[in-house]
């Protein structure tokens, strides 16, 4: 990486939460601090703080100084500008949570990323996520004890600290993301296992498309609200919009007119196919307003009155639209939903408020429960003409992650529609290798003429040239275009790159040389025959592999405790494989590789797939103290510090046509 990196902070995870301009800015206002007394400890920077922005201007000096205090006792101890920057998140989150306002129009569900997570949540929508929780998790043996949780209180928060809620809510959104073997659940849990649940459910969040901001297990330890029901809602959402795509609802052709169509429909994001669905089935009433929002839009609850009198007619009331009072209609209209069993967790007020998270939840329980579509075999024939881009769906979704976990300004839905004008990929090219883009010569959107968009996918296409990616017949104009296999190709590289820069920086390692896959390749089979195996691994498409055992060897290598070998199958059957591999990626991510495998990436021997396994394992394993490594995950420090590499091995579906 580029020295700057090295002058200001040499944390990844650090180096993904600011600009160069912000960091700059920050660096300045930190000497600026210590030049002060000559030196600045934790107990100076409640007063020292007092010029920045939104930490300054929303708490006082008393204010900063206990919110400090509690997370850092030590009140002596000396600051270094990392530790400052961790400070300043946190006091930045904690005054934007008391504003309630980080950005314009924010929501948990609905915001870019990189303010999600700051969002002060109401009691209405904890009071629905509880109620969501309730339902979804009543049968679950380990949890009886637990539920149902008093939705006006504040259980939810002490029940979460423990991290087993939260990862049984990820196998309900996602089922199959997470081995509940790996998952510790004796009835008192010392702090590593903790924290270990807590590192699990992180890491399998992010790899079902959640984003994890400034967050740590010590926030969930604490019970932190806003945090905590940040991640919930994100995980919630990801559960109420998962049919809203043609592979698992493939009546949705219904809602376009010819093949062309339908592939737009598929590059759509799941909120904008479930707003095109409701404009759609009110087509079908008297309703002449087009809805576009989740908020402002259905707040007077007239859009859910026609929209339930066309899905469900037999349950409908004549006197629902008959009334003038937005509040009495939101009323009848939850009537109606309760007559027709559609499960909803927001009241009247929720609706005429115009809660866009609640607003949502409940338009999407709708879908769930009536559609009202068909299954007209001349439309659903379209799906069958088109090509199947199943891998290519697949890596989409993995370099989608990757990129929206880097924190860039905007939040992308489709890598081959959002990345079209460059904008984006030279924002993920400077979280790399910061200071490789001239921004002088960028254009920022909104950006209208073609050329321009055409000019920032050329400095792309360039920069890949200069760190050595093979780019032949790639040019600027492809990525306009979205050619698909070339920008997959592009993205590939780009994140093998980050995976190789971010190893050959533990200096204590590499000491600055190059790191190549043969040299992970020679870490992981050294690792494995010192443990005493006699496993072996002799390429990353050694078909051997399959079973699962070299990396169970491999994670028990580096860290003695962390497989339980009475789980472990022979491997010998399809059944058995698959057993290893999903119990693999889930010790893997519960030991601090946030990783974005499938399990069938192991028992087919994908050979990328297998070289980002090994190389996130690795990465883990050396930055773990030489004298005395953990015996688990540690707190949120080391887990940040490996966000970059887990975003680096989300690639758990870049298929051998990727990069020729």
């Amino acid at each position: 990486m580029a020295g700057y990196v090295g002058i200001l902070v040499s944390d990844p995870w650090l180096q993904n939460q600011f600009t160069q301009v912000e960091l700059r800015s920050l660096k300045t206002h930190f000497m600026s601090m210590r030049r002060e007394s000559g030196k600045l400890t934790v107990g100076d920077l409640a007063s020292r703080m007092s010029k920045l922005k939104v930490v300054g201007e929303n708490l006082n000096d008393q204010e900063r100084a206990d919110y400090i205090s509690d997370l850092y006792p030590n009140l002596n101890d000396e600051v270094d500008f990392e530790f400052f920057l961790k400070v300043y998140l946190k006091l930045h989150a904690h005054a934007s949570a008391r504003t309630g306002s980080p950005a314009k129009n924010s929501s948990a569900f609905l915001k870019a990323a990189t303010t999600t997570l700051l969002h002060t949540i109401s009691e209405s929508e904890k009071a629905s996520y509880v109620a969501h929780i309730n339902n979804y998790l009543a049968q679950d043996g380990f949890l009886n004890k637990y539920l149902p949780i008093n939705p006006s209180s504040n259980d939810l928060f002490e029940i979460v600290k423990d991290g087993v809620i939260l990862c049984k809510l990820i196998n309900v959104a996602v089922p199959g993301t997470i081995d509940e073997r790996a998952i510790n659940t004796k009835r008192v849990l010392n702090p590593w296992e903790r924290n270990e649940n807590h590192t699990l459910c992180f890491n399998s969040a992010k790899a079902i498309g959640c984003t994890v901001v400034n967050i740590g297990t010590e926030d969930f330890i604490e019970g932190r609200r806003h945090l905590v029901l940040g991640l919930i809602s994100q995980i919630i959402k990801i559960q109420l919009l998962a049919d809203l795509n043609l592979k698992k609802t493939p009546q949705l052709v219904e809602l376009v007119d010819d093949s062309k169509d339908v592939e737009e429909l598929m590059s759509l994001p799941p909120e904008k196919i479930l707003l095109r669905w409701m404009n759609f089935q009110l087509k079908k009433s008297p309703y002449k307003k087009v809805v576009t929002n989740f908020s402002t839009d259905v707040k007077d609850a007239e859009a859910y009155a026609h929209l339930l009198n066309v899905l469900a007619p037999e349950h409908s009331s004549p006197s629902t639209l008959a009334v003038k009072v937005p509040l009495q209609r939101a009323k009848l209209v939850l009537e109606h939903a309760d007559r027709m069993g559609c499960k909803r967790y927001l009241t009247a007020k929720d609706i005429v408020d115009g809660s866009p998270n609640l607003n949502l939840a409940f338009v999407a329980h709708i879908f769930q429960h009536r559609n009202g579509l068909s299954t007209q075999t001349k439309q659903i024939s379209f799906l069958e003409t088109l090509p199947d881009d199943a891998q290519v769906s697949r890596e989409e979704r993995v370099f989608r992650f990757w990129i929206n976990s880097l924190g860039n300004s905007t939040y992308i839905d489709n890598v081959f529609e959002d990345l079209r004008n460059g904008w984006i990929l030279l924002e993920t090219l400077d979280k790399i290798s910061p200071g490789i883009v001239n921004w002088k010569v960028a254009n920022k959107p909104p950006i209208k003429l073609p050329f321009k968009k055409v000019e920032n996918c050329n400095q792309v296409v360039k920069i890949g040239k200069q760190l050595k990616f093979s780019l032949v017949n790639i040019a600027g104009n492809d990525i306009v275009q979205g050619n698909k296999k070339l920008i997959l190709a592009y993205l590939w590289q780009l994140m093998r790159y980050n995976i190789l820069q971010l190893l050959k920086n533990l200096r204590f390692h590499s000491h600055g040389k190059e790191i190549t896959d043969v040299d992970i390749l020679r870490w992981a089979k050294t690792k494995v025959s010192n443990s005493g195996s006699q496993t072996r691994m002799d390429s990353f498409k050694d078909k051997s592999l399959s079973d699962g055992i070299f990396f169970l060897e491999l994670l028990s290598a580096v860290q003695p405790r962390s497989v339980n070998w009475s789980l472990v199958t022979k491997g010998v059957t399809d059944e058995q494989k698959k057993m290893n591999a999903t119990y693999i990626i889930s010790i893997a991510r519960k030991l601090g590789c946030s990783i974005f495998l499938l399990p069938e990436d192991i028992t087919e021997v994908n050979q990328k797939m297998i070289l980002t396994l090994t190389a996130s394992i690795m990465y883990w394993s050396l930055k773990q103290p030489v004298e005395e490594k953990p015996s688990a995950t540690s707190d949120s420090e080391n887990g940040s510090q490996l966000e970059t590499i887990s975003n680096s091995t989300i690639d758990d579906s870049a298929s051998e046509s990727s990069i020729e």
